[in-house]
């Protein structure tokens, strides 16, 4: 019989609310070694993700988009509205203002495989686990594949 999510996701996973201070996000990344959390807000429904690649732009800054001034017009070669949401989550200085909204989920009864080929194809690295409500279930990592993959090996 196939795995499913449920047989290794990590339950009851750290998770940050959206009100909590970006400081508080940057500290439990840190001392826990984990590269992003789940964002849950008072009644317990997933609403976000914050990872330490959205928690960067509070150190690089900003690169303004392309443009051209042609007859006294801004053109921009590149959408502006991803630079607003660039700047956005340089300047945030809470969780909500730097999140990722709409995170890709999955449900404990998915398949192991079919998970793993879409963290592989849409490039994740964690995947909350949400009930039929919408709450945290869990969390599916890249590493806790692996690890299954490892106890397989004997």
């Amino acid at each position: 019989m196939s795995k499913t999510v449920a047989d290794i996701m990590t339950r009851d996973p750290l998770y940050i609310s959206p009100e909590a201070p970006l400081r508080e996000a940057i500290k439990l990344l840190a001392e826990h070694h984990i590269s992003g959390l789940p964002v849950v807000n008072q009644k317990g429904k997933l609403v976000g993700v914050i990872a330490d690649t959205d928690i960067m732009w509070q150190e690089t800054g900003v690169v303004l988009p392309p443009y051209v001034v042609l007859l006294d017009s801004v053109i921009y070669l590149q959408n502006p509205a991803h630079y607003q949401e660039e700047i956005h989550k340089a300047l945030g200085q809470t969780v909500e203002e730097v999140m990722s909204k709409h995170p890709i989920t999955t449900t404990p009864n998915k398949s192991l495989k079919d998970v793993a080929k879409t963290m592989l194809e849409k490039d994740i690295h964690r995947l909350p686990v949400v009930d039929e409500q919408g709450k945290l279930a869990g969390i599916l990592t890249r590493g806790d594949i692996v690890r299954e993959m490892a106890s397989n090996l004997d």
